[in-house]
């Protein structure tokens, strides 16, 4: 089987779709996601590049429940937020990519 435009070709579009795919990661990057926990009493907010943004206890569940458990709750709210960012980017990716995992390219 032949491909049309040879082996050049096939490299130039595939670094054209990972320059795509930094584009997309860079216009992201400052795109903020939040989640809850303990009945959105903690809340976590976190960056599409996997930064924690922000952390609200509500004072009134901490002063109720004790430290551990809204400790607890920033942790489960912290990892909810950064499946969410993980996925919205993936999403976005796969725009670019038409859904297909390519080995190698940096997604």
């Amino acid at each position: 089987m032949q491909f049309r435009g040879g082996m050049n070709e096939l490299v130039r579009q595939a670094a054209r779709m990972q320059r795509k795919i930094d584009e997309v990661r860079a216009g992201l990057k400052d795109h903020e996601m939040s989640a809850g926990a303990a009945g959105d009493k903690v809340s976590v907010t976190v960056s599409c590049e996997g930064k924690l943004r922000k952390i609200t206890i509500d004072p009134e569940f901490l002063a109720s429940e004790g430290a551990e458990l809204a400790f607890d709750a920033v942790v489960a709210a912290a990892n909810s937020a950064l499946d969410a960012a993980d996925k919205h980017v993936e999403a976005e990716i796969a725009k670019v990519t038409g859904g297909i995992k390519i080995p190698g390219m940096h997604s």
